[in-house]
């Protein structure tokens, strides 16, 4: 038996609230593990003189899912007294081990008389320490939109000169094409068509670039956009056709004309505002500049965005008061933190207990691209952007050697790193205005590209569609995955046909929820390897959605058991090469979560 492979801490994944009546836990092992059984109870089940042996009760537990070198083993307690005490029988054939908090023990050595055992214990399921989010963004289908490349409402903004809409040539970074917030509000109709229930806009404050990640005042938003008054009637409107409104929060950094960072560079060390800042040098500004000298930090080492120094209590309070006024104000119903992982889990906790104090439900999102369970336990963001689920899609796909094994890991991965309840509202993206376009990553092959966006809309989380990624926009690195959208090819019919298929794939994810079950099983044939197959399911409804996705060179033979609600290359029963076929059929009561 492979002891070293074995592990449990009652804590994070391996141990925590799913809700005020159940814990969640979790044990990992090796994959010679045949059998594992969980021995519970109460901690003061036998009194609390120690003077009789506790004695616990017997469970099996589930394969929940299985990795590439080791298997998570799950199960669900319901604790009478909000309390358990645990350890693990483990079995690898007819080998047996146990697993207490201090290490394995062999059976001999758990029977030796007198010997004070050191038992996993949860103390107690305490309700305000249960991790929650907001329920609503499990069903949400997310749509981002960047204000200057998405639709002109408004005369073409304030700009002098603009890049003529739908240019693609020589573009860069200084491009402006003059997209707005009316812009966005005029096309809220036909985003509601295609199924989407919630935007997330890119920055909308003042700022001199098109993408307005360097901010220079946070409570004004940028004439290139609009108005106070524009943006309130964006989300009124919005919320009149059932679409959540997030915007997006730069508190990582700023813009270099922000009226700290002005102060400071006016007035150097006797600034009040020196202290927002990470400075190292005397003469530390000049213009355009990296900072890889050290000088002052910035995000990357982008001189134009000096790093803000969020373990400040009066930066925190800065920030605080903004969003305050978001929520209160506006309405809002989600922000998401641009470099998420670099601002202070001080700051984030007191966010986060600030604004669920003003509205509950409101949802915060973290971009970070890496495992993130430390800002997931319940009192930081809701959730993350899931890059791992992007990574783990795109690999396959180019990796021609990789198998449905190997898919299956990446993705298992993707969902194992986090609370069951987290899960449900990952942000599962194909693209976004930091990474190439779908499209061109499946090298523009429309029916790569479809298969890639039904596991988009049939895995747990919830998904979001980058602008243009409905029609299969093409683009390659910043600056050419961020070009205008093209309404009047739109208009004239010409994406017709693939709007007609994301929009089929989208009502999947609307009329079945089965889709945003609890449940996934993975089925594997090792005559096609690269056939990916899955099973949703969701244990209040009685059928299970089946999904095939063909990513071999070879046609496949589907024994058609269910109704087909949805198929592209697939005729008389066989699964052409990149063809996808999904099925509504019957649950299979055996069926576990892997």
């Amino acid at each position: 038996m492979n002891i070293a492979a074995i592990k449990h801490r009652c804590a994070f994944t391996d141990c925590y609230a799913r809700n005020q009546d159940e814990i969640v836990i979790n044990v990992t092992t090796g994959k010679d593990i045949t059998n594992v059984n969980i021995i519970h109870n109460d901690p003061y089940i036998s009194g609390v003189s120690g003077r009789r042996p506790w004695v616990g009760e017997k469970l099996k537990m589930e394969l929940g899912r299985e990795l590439e070198n080791s298997f998570i083993w799950t199960i669900k307690l319901s604790p009478k007294f909000k309390r358990e005490q645990y350890y693990f029988e483990i079995f690898s054939n007819a080998e047996k081990v146990y697993l207490l908090e201090d290490r394995v023990y062999t059976e001999k050595e758990m029977n030796v008389s007198g010997k004070m055992k050191q038992y996993f214990k949860y103390p107690w399921l305490n309700e305000s320490d249960i991790c929650r989010c907001p329920k609503w963004v499990e069903k949400t289908i997310w749509y981002q939109i960047m204000p200057d490349k998405f639709c002109r409402g408004d005369a073409g903004g304030k700009r002098v000169k603009l890049r003529e809409w739908g240019e693609t040539e020589n573009l860069s970074y200084e491009d402006f094409f003059g997209g707005d917030i009316k812009g966005i509000t005029g096309k809220l109709e036909y985003l509601k068509d295609l199924g989407i229930s919630g935007i997330y806009l890119t920055p909308i404050f003042q700022s001199d670039t098109n993408h307005k990640y360097n901010t220079f005042n946070y409570k004004l938003i940028d004439e290139d956009f609009g108005t106070e008054e524009d943006l309130k009637e964006l989300i009124q409107k919005a919320h009149s056709l059932g679409i959540r409104v997030m915007l997006d929060a730069v508190f990582n950094h700023c813009g270099t004309d922000f009226f700290a960072w002005k102060d400071v560079v006016k007035n150097g060390k006797n600034s009040k505002y020196y202290e927002w800042f990470f400075i190292h040098e005397k003469d530390f500004y000049t213009q355009d500049i990296k900072t890889k000298d050290g000088r002052y930090f910035s995000f990357a080492f982008e001189a134009n965005m000096p790093k803000l120094n969020t373990n400040h209590v009066e930066v925190m309070e800065y920030f605080l008061e903004i969003c305050r006024y978001w929520v209160k104000e506006w309405q809002i119903d989600g922000i998401r933190f641009d470099v998420g992982n670099e601002i202070s889990h001080s700051f984030v906790k007191k966010l986060h207990y600030e604004l669920k104090e003003i509205n509950p439900e409101i949802f915060l999102l973290g971009e970070i691209w890496h495992d993130s369970i430390q800002w997931l336990l319940g009192d930081e963001f809701d959730s993350v952007m899931n890059y791992p689920f992007l990574e783990s899609i795109h690999d396959f796909w180019i990796e021609k050697e990789k198998n449905s094994y190997d898919f299956m890991y990446g993705i298992n991965r993707c969902f194992s790193m986090y609370y069951e309840q987290i899960n449900h509202v990952l942000f599962n993206l194909l693209d976004s205005h930091d990474v190439v376009r779908a499209y061109t990553r499946c090298g523009e092959n429309i029916d790569i590209f479809l298969q890639q966006f039904v596991l988009l809309m049939t895995m747990p989380g919830t998904p979001c569609i980058y602008y243009g990624t409905e029609i299969a926009m093409a683009g390659d690195g910043n600056p050419y995955n961020r070009k205008s959208m093209p309404w009047d090819e739109i208009a004239e019919g010409e994406y017709d046909s693939i709007i007609k298929e994301v929009k089929a794939i989208i009502a999947l994810r609307t009329q079945y929820n089965q889709l945003n079950g609890e449940k996934t099983s993975w089925k594997h044939e090792d005559n096609h390897k690269r056939l990916i197959h899955y099973v949703r399911t969701t244990n209040e409804i009685e059928t299970a959605i089946e999904v095939y996705l063909n990513a071999s060179d070879k046609e496949v033979e589907i024994p058609v058991q269910g109704n087909v609600i949805y198929g592209r290359n697939y005729k008389n029963g066989y699964i052409q090469e990149n063809g996808i076929l999904i099925l509504e059929t019957k649950k299979d009561k055996e069926m576990v979560i892997c």
